[in-house]
C-alpha cells in the first residue's frame, strides 16, 4: 500500500547536525521526499500537533521541546511508508531503541529522541494537514519506482 508519512526532525537533530545522516537514511531505504520545510514551530502548531497527547502530564515538555530550535518538517512517500518509517525511526526512548534505527544509533533519551514519525494513516493525514498545504506536496514519479516501490 503506497502512503504518506510525516517526519519531524526535532531540535536535537538539527543542534547536532544529523539532519543529513537521517534524510539519507531514509532516501537510502527507498523512500520518496515530497515536501520539505525548516522552521519554527510555534505554540499554536506544536499544540495542534500533540493534541492528542493534551491530557498526558508529559504535554507541556513536548510543546517546550518542539518549540526549543529549529526543526526540519517533511513529508515522506512510499509503499508502507508509515511502518517502514516506524522501523527505521525506533522504539521511542532512545535507550531501548535497536541498533540500526535511527534513535538506537544517536539517542540515549526519551525526550530528545531526533525524529517524529507519523504511527498511522489517520495520524499522518491529521499531521500532514498541519504543516503542509496541498500544492506544496510533490507529485512526481521517481525513475527508480519500480526497484523499490513494489510494497
Amino acid at each position: 500500500m503506497h502512503q504518506k508519512s510525516l517526519i519531524i526532525l526535532k531540535p536535537d537533530a538539527y543542534q547536532r547536525k544529523l539532519v543529513g545522516e537521517i534524510i539519507n537514511r531514509i532516501e537510502r531505504k527507498g523512500l520518496k521526499l515530497v515536501a520539505m520545510k525548516l522552521m519554527r514551530i510555534t505554540e499554536e502548531l506544536a499544540k495542534q500537533h500533540y493534541a492528542p497527547h493534551k491530557d498526558k502530564d508529559f504535554f507541556a515538555g513536548l510543546i517546550s521541546y518542539i518549540k526549543s530550535g529549529p526543526v526540519l518538517v517533511l513529508v515522506v512517500e512510499g509503499a508502507q511508508a508509515i511502518p517502514v518509517m516506524r522501523k527505521l525511526v525506533g522504539a521511542t526512548c532512545g535507550y531501548e531503541a535497536e541498533p540500526g534505527t535511527i534513535r538506537g544509533d544517536y539517542s540515549i533519551s526519551l525526550r530528545y529522541n531526533l525524529i517524529h514519525a507519523s504511527d498511522s494513516e489517520e495520524s499522518s493525514a491529521r499531521e500532514i494537514d498541519i504543516f503542509f498545504r496541498p500544492e506544496e506536496i510533490i507529485d512526481e514519479p521517481m525513475f527508480i519506482s519500480p526497484w523499490v516501490d513494489q510494497g
